[in-house]
């Protein structure tokens, strides 16, 4: 009998949630929305049964939902989920995992009362190119990871000016908390040590220029907030003595976007990037996976081919929830490691604000 999943929120991410729920083989019996005919034109558009204008009335009139989807705003993701958790269901939710480590806590618990799945859409893991790479990590020739370097850089990649994405009641931060991918894939790489000190600083040079503005995210808002970081930089050490730089932004004088993870290991380096076109994806952009070993006296460079994947694993992630909540899979994440990653990002902020470094 096929699992049954109820998404709440129908923004753009649900079709790649539908796509991967439905690959694995499950069904997507309902949408909640509250905005006027989003759930509508939703279900219409990806073949959805029921519609909802509430997560309440969802749960009390599809009692048969097995799992939620959760695409909503940052502020919504650790209320609903321990709402849903509560009411028995598993819980897929898009990042970041909340606005601070304290409120994974709460998800955390509420998983563990109720018996059921928690997991995060932490779908750069689920790339061709990282698990391609996580398979030399865990087989041995990579050895111990002694540092990494964690870079997500945007040249204009505002995403709108005054919306819920700028808005730090609302999302929690700007670039970081928007752009964590490549932290979390760093870490995943590392075996998600447990963090020990951050000392990081913000910048929100070009936050308002529009200049910088991206070709996604949301419209505008003139009467809006925008009161969040368009760019960092940082270090983490762990307890373990492995370390971690990272570099995010939206904006910043780069001269591409780039996303990528670089990490030093005792046996061998690794590289796992993504060097974007002109607008996203195009002729230009450039992926690359590739290890660095010492063979008989020389430097030997290894390029791993790896399928093309447009959209970043989104796909597959969904997929892998499913088959985790059925046994059928290993999950590829873990609510402890999404709490060890906001710990990072709040010392993160925390250092920023305070110009030293934060003990976790």
């Amino acid at each position: 009998m096929s699992l049954k999943v109820g998404v709440i929120g129908a923004g753009g991410m649900l079709k790649y949630h539908a796509a991967g729920f439905r690959a694995a083989g499950a069904e997507i019996v309902a949408v909640a929305d509250p905005a006027p005919g989003a759930a509508a034109s939703a279900a219409g558009k990806w073949d959805i049964a029921k519609t909802f204008d509430s997560v309440e009335t969802m749960l009390e009139q599809a009692p048969d939902i097995d799992a939620v989807s959760i695409i909503v705003p940052n502020k919504f993701h650790a209320p609903l989920a321990v709402q849903c958790l509560k009411a028995g269901k598993h819980v897929f939710c898009e990042k970041p995992p909340s606005l601070k480590a304290a409120e994974v806590l709460e998800m955390i618990n509420a998983s563990e009362a109720a018996g059921k799945k928690l997991m995060f859409n932490f779908n750069n893991r689920a790339r061709p190119e990282a698990q391609a790479m996580k398979k030399y990590v865990d087989d041995g020739t990579v050895g111990i990871i002694n540092s990494a370097q964690a870079k997500w850089i945007r040249r204009t990649g505002i995403p709108g000016f005054g919306g819920w994405f700028t808005t730090k009641a609302m999302s929690g931060g700007g670039a970081v908390i928007d752009l964590l991918h490549m932290i979390d894939l760093a870490m995943y790489f590392m075996g998600y040590p447990e963090p020990a000190h951050v000392l990081a600083n913000t910048f929100e040079t070009h936050i308002t220029n529009k200049d910088f503005k991206g070709p996604w995210g949301i419209p505008d808002r003139a009467d809006g907030v925008t009161d969040v970081e368009a760019a960092a930089h940082g270090f983490v050490t762990f307890k373990s003595g492995q370390v971690l730089s990272l570099q995010v932004s939206w904006a910043e004088m780069v001269k591409r976007e780039e996303v990528s993870v670089v990490f030093q290991g005792t046996k061998a380096g690794g590289k796992v990037e993504r060097l974007f076109g002109r607008d996203g994806l195009d002729e230009t952009a450039i992926d690359a996976c590739e290890l660095y070993v010492q063979e008989n006296g020389n430097s030997v460079n290894r390029s791993i081919s790896t399928p093309a994947c447009e959209d970043m694993g989104r796909i597959f992630s969904a997929q892998n929830f499913i088959e985790a909540v059925e046994g059928r899979a290993t999950p590829l994440n873990t609510p402890e490691e999404a709490h060890k990653l906001m710990q990072i990002i709040d010392a993160l902020y925390e250092s920023a604000k305070t110009g030293g470094p934060v003990a976790i």
